[in-house]
């Protein structure tokens, strides 16, 4: 009798692990995609107005769950521990592998220098230490966490999150009553196409998928899981602070959302003139740091694992910290010589970076596994066949359109 208690309650605790694991996956997932878009989204949709941005966010965030389970099934035809580098040169060959190395060091190192510059501001801010050096803190004090692994990413991930999740709910509670509807309900369809690339950006976790997996022991039931509750986290969340705040900074004006988008400045930046004496704006102050966090704690977490599988890099002692030299060194610098490189930075990141390698290269390499190399259908994790993957690929020409759009006008 005492044996059979024994084993209950050590089968309990494993199923609280495992529960508290796939919930700290799914957190990982959700804090990556929810991070320094939060601060620059109604910025750059404020001539649109609420109803045109949700449409773009829908497209954005239906996109980003179908690649992430395209990412999924890719992981699961490859050894343990092999990262999207590995995919390519398997599935695409010499020129997918360069084309890759290319696509993601651009990608990643563009999020990166967007994090820290706005770390570094928020650093900036609270002890009032010039920029260089405010970024160079949030650097040191946050990467310390992927030097240590997804484990410790998880674990500070979670209070992260925890934090996030409270001041975004006072942030509703104090706002909503200082909403004026009249000045979200713009519609203008145009300049939400033209947000798409910052819009893609912001919905973008899917560097991360393959620690996901290594992390879930390679179940695809739970990483699919995990992707579908995690992106749903910055979509709902992406909508209402969408509403709030184009309900509340008006687009013109001295400190308008405008005005704010000329100058490089985020969402929350207008809240303490607008909102003079109100502690709206601090309470935006603090979540759009939690926000901005997860997201440099992931986006850093999946750049640490594709460097160890490019460089052959194994992740431990001082070649960990190698690695880490090259994750976050470089940021600091660009970060140093230029500041102000927030939404140019996600920009780019964006329109080219995420649209090539989190967008056409899941739909490409998925294409080869399945009706080229065969692969067995047990691992499919995403419906539709040919015909979804052609659509995410057209998807993906439409997204450059824009961007190009945006660079010659």
């Amino acid at each position: 009798m005492f044996t059979d208690r024994k084993v209950k309650v050590c089968y309990s605790d494993a199923s609280m692990k495992d529960k508290l694991k796939f919930i700290g996956g799914s957190l990982i997932i959700g804090g990556t995609a929810l991070g320094a878009g939060m601060l620059a989204l109604p910025v750059v949709t404020a001539a649109a107005g609420f109803l045109p941005s949700l449409l773009i966010y829908i497209l954005c965030w239906s996109f980003s769950a179908c690649t992430g389970l395209l990412f999924v099934e890719i992981c699961l035809w490859m050894p343990q521990d092999a990262n999207i580098m590995s995919m390519a040169s398997h599935l695409l060959g010499k020129w997918g592998k360069v084309a890759t190395w290319l696509l993601y060091v651009f990608l990643f190192y563009s999020l990166s220098v967007a994090y820290v510059a706005g770390g570094g501001d928020f650093v900036s801010e609270i002890l009032g230490t010039p920029n260089w050096v405010s970024s160079i803190l949030f650097t040191l004090v946050f990467g310390t966490f992927v030097v240590l692994g997804t484990k410790a990413v998880d674990r500070v991930n979670f209070l992260l999150m925890v934090g996030l999740v409270v001041s975004f709910l006072v942030f509703i509670a104090l706002g909503f009553g200082k909403v004026k509807p009249a000045l979200a309900m713009r519609f203008n369809m145009w300049p939400a196409f033209l947000a798409l690339p910052v819009i893609f950006t912001s919905f973008s976790y899917q560097g991360t998928v393959p620690s996901i997996v290594a992390y879930f022991n390679r179940d695809g039931k739970k990483a699919k899981k995990a992707i579908l509750i995690g992106t749903a986290i910055p979509f709902f969340a992406y909508i209402i602070w969408e509403y709030l705040i184009l309900g509340i900074v008006p687009l013109s004006g001295t400190h308008g959302l405008l005005m704010t988008k000329q100058h490089q400045l985020t969402a929350v930046a207008p809240l303490k003139y607008i909102l003079s004496g109100s502690p709206i704006y601090a309470i935006g102050q603090f979540f759009s740091f939690f926000a901005l966090t997860t997201s440099f704690l992931g986006v850093s977490l999946g750049l640490m694992d594709f460097m160890s599988d490019a460089l052959q890099v194994a992740k431990e002692g001082v070649k960990k910290l190698w690695l880490a030299g090259i994750i976050f060194v470089p940021p600091i610098i660009i970060t140093m010589i230029n500041p102000k490189l927030f939404l140019t930075a996600l920009g780019f990141a964006g329109g080219i970076g995420c649209a090539l390698l989190l967008g056409l290269m899941p739909a490409l390499m998925t294409w080869v596994g399945r009706y080229k190399l065969n692969y067995p259908s047990i691992h499919q994790q995403l419906p539709g066949g040919k015909k979804l993957l052609i659509v995410l690929m057209a998807f993906v020409v439409f997204e450059l359109g824009i961007e190009l759009i945006n660079e010659l006008f």
